[in-house]
C-alpha cells in the first residue's frame, strides 16, 4: 500500500522571514519563490526564527510560516522540524551558517546561497568568531551539501562557491525578479537627494554614504541623504552622522512601508549601495524602476551584474571614487538622466514569474537528477513553468516509472539504489498519486524563460 502523503511538499528553512526586523532582499526572494510554488498547487511551508512582529504560525501568500527559536536556536529547531514533518523536498537557505538539513533527511535538499560571507564574518563577529564562522561556511558547508544542488542569484556568487569546492555542474543561477513600481505621488526632488536603503548593519557600510554627503555638502548646499531602514547598527550610524556634522542633512527614516520606500526612491537623484557584499542587490533594480541610477562598490560581487557599469550606474573601488562618482552624476544632468532611463529598462527585463519558473526547474532536477530540467539540455536549464515540479511532487512520476513506492522498498533495495544514484533514496514517496489534491494554476507574468537577458541556459562554465 502507498505510504500516507506528507503534509509538506516543499519546506524552506531560513534564518529570517520578510517580516523580521532584520529581513531584507534575500528574505523577499525566498518568499516570492515559496509563494510561486504554493500558487502552482504545492503544499509549501517555511520555518524561520520567531520575532515580536508576527505570530508563531500563519499563512502568508499560500505558504505556512512557522516561527520558532531565535538568532541561533532557530538552527537546531529547524532540524527538529525537518525530522518531524518529513517534507518531500527541503530548500536550505544558507545565510552564512548552514542549517545542515542533509544530516536529518535523505530526501532532496537544495542549498540556496545569496552570497558568500568571507568579508562579513570578522566585521560582525570579530577575528576569532569570524574565523569560526568562515570555517563553517567555507569548509563544513561544502561537505554537508556535497550531494545537493545549489542555487544562487548571481554568477559572482556561483564563482565564489566553485572556489570553495562546490562542483559547478551543481550550481544554478536564478536571479531576482522585481515588482512593478507602484504609482507614487511624489516628484523628483528639486535639490540633490541621495538615498541608501537596507538593513542598518555594519557590512552595509552606510557610514560611507554619510562620508559622501559630508565631503560634498559644501559643493552642494541643498544636498540631503535619506537612510531608509532599521537595524541594530542604528545608534552607531547616528553617532557617526553627529561626528561628521551632517545630522541636519541626513534623514533616518527607520522602517517604512512599501509605498513610502518607493516614494523615497522616486524623489532621489542617486542611489548609493556601499555594501561589503551583495548577492544581487534587489534595491538596485527597485531604484532603477524609478529611473534612479546606482553607485556602488565593484568588490560587492553581485552588483557587477545588477548594475551595468557606465550604463545604469557606476561601480567604484573605494570611498574617494564613490564620492567622485556621486559628485559627477550630480553635476551632469544629461548623463544621470540617461543612466536612469537605462536603469528602468534594465529593471523591466526581470520578472518574478521567470524567476519562479527557473527556481522550480532547479528543484525538479534535484528531485530527479536523471531527468534534465529541459529536454536535451543541462540540469540548470529553465523550463517554461512549474508543471514538471508539480508533477514530480504531486503526481508520483517516480512511481510511474519505477512502479514502486519508496515506503515499500526493503533496506537492501534502498541501499542498492543509493550506490547508483548520488541522491540515494532521497527519491520521494514515488507510488503516491495524491488523487485528492486539487491542482491550482498560477499565471506568471511575461514570457521570458529566465531573467538572464541573453540566454535561457546558464552554461556550467559561467554558473
Amino acid at each position: 500500500m502507498p505510504t500516507r502523503s506528507p503534509e509538506i511538499d516543499v519546506l524552506f528553512v531560513n534564518w529570517r522571514d520578510s517580516t523580521h526586523p532584520e529581513g531584507g532582499g534575500s528574505e523577499r526572494y525566498v518568499h516570492r519563490m515559496a509563494e510561486g510554488l504554493a500558487a502552482a498547487g504545492l503544499r509549501v511551508s517555511m520555518f524561520c526564527a520567531a520575532h515580536d512582529r508576527a505570530p508563531a504560525e500563519e499563512i502568508v501568500g499560500g505558504v505556512r510560516v512557522v516561527r520558532r527559536g531565535g538568532r541561533l536556536t532557530v538552527y537546531p529547531q529547524a532540524l527538529l522540524h525537518v525530522m518531524r514533518t518529513r517534507p518531500r523536498l527541503v530548500v536550505d537557505v544558507q545565510n552564512g551558517l548552514p542549517f545542515g538539513s542533509p544530516l536529518v533527511t535523505r530526501r532532496p535538499v537544495v542549498n540556496l546561497v545569496h552570497h558568500v560571507h568571507r568579508e562579513q564574518w570578522p566585521i560582525v563577529f570579530g577575528r576569532v568568531g569570524g574565523a569560526i564562522g568562515w570555517w563553517l561556511e567555507s569548509v563544513v558547508a561544502p561537505r554537508l551539501y556535497r550531494r545537493s544542488r545549489y542555487v544562487t542569484v548571481s554568477t559572482a556568487t556561483a564563482d565564489e562557491l566553485a572556489g570553495l569546492g562546490v562542483d559547478r555542474e551543481r550550481i544554478s543561477v536564478v536571479r531576482n525578479g522585481v515588482e512593478p513600481a507602484p504609482r507614487v505621488a511624489v516628484l523628483r526632488s528639486a535639490e540633490p537627494r541621495l538615498v541608501v536603503l537596507g538593513r542598518l548593519v555594519p557590512h552595509k557600510r552606510v557610514e560611507h554614504a554619510l562620508e559622501v554627503v559630508a565631503r560634498l555638502r559644501d559643493r552642494w548646499p541643498g544636498l540631503r541623504l535619506s537612510v531608509v531602514g532599521e537595524g541594530w547598527w542604528d545608534e552607531e550610524l547616528r553617532a557617526r552622522a553627529a561626528a561628521l556634522r551632517v545630522t541636519d542633512i541626513v534623514d533616518f527614516t527607520g522602517h517604512v512601508d512599501e509605498q513610502t520606500k518607493h516614494e523615497e526612491l522616486a524623489r532621489s537623484w542617486v542611489h548609493l549601495c556601499p555594501s561589503v557584499k551583495e548577492g544581487w542587490g534587489l534595491v538596485v533594480t527597485e531604484a532603477g524602476s524609478h529611473r534612479v541610477p546606482t553607485v556602488g562598490y565593484r568588490s560587492a560581487g553581485g552588483l557587477r551584474e545588477s548594475v551595468l557599469d557606465g550604463r545604469t550606474g557606476v561601480l567604484v573601488d573605494d570611498l574617494d571614487e564613490l564620492t567622485a562618482a556621486v559628485d559627477g552624476l550630480l553635476h551632469d544632468d544629461d548623463r544621470r538622466l540617461a543612466m536612469g532611463e537605462a536603469a528602468a529598462r534594465h529593471a523591466a527585463s526581470f520578472s518574478w514569474g521567470a524567476s519562479i519558473r527557473a527556481f522550480a526547474a532547479v528543484l525538479a532536477s534535484a528531485v530527479r537528477p536523471d531527468v534534465p530540467a529541459a529536454p536535451g539540455s543541462a540540469p540548470v536549464a529553465v523550463v517554461q513553468d512549474v508543471d514538471r515540479l508539480v508533477a514530480l511532487l504531486l503526481d508520483g512520476v517516480v512511481g510511474v516509472e519505477r512502479g514502486l513506492d519508496a515506503g515499500d522498498r526493503s533496506d537492501a533495495e534502498r541501499g542498492a539504489s543509493a550506490e547508483g544514484d548520488e541522491h540515494g533514496d532521497q527519491g520521494l514517496h514515488s507510488g503516491t498519486r495524491f488523487r485528492g489534491v486539487r491542482r491550482r494554476t498560477v499565471t506568471l507574468e511575461g514570457n521570458r524563460v529566465i531573467h538572464n537577458t541573453d540566454s535561457t541556459t546558464i552554461p556550467s562554465q559561467q554558473a
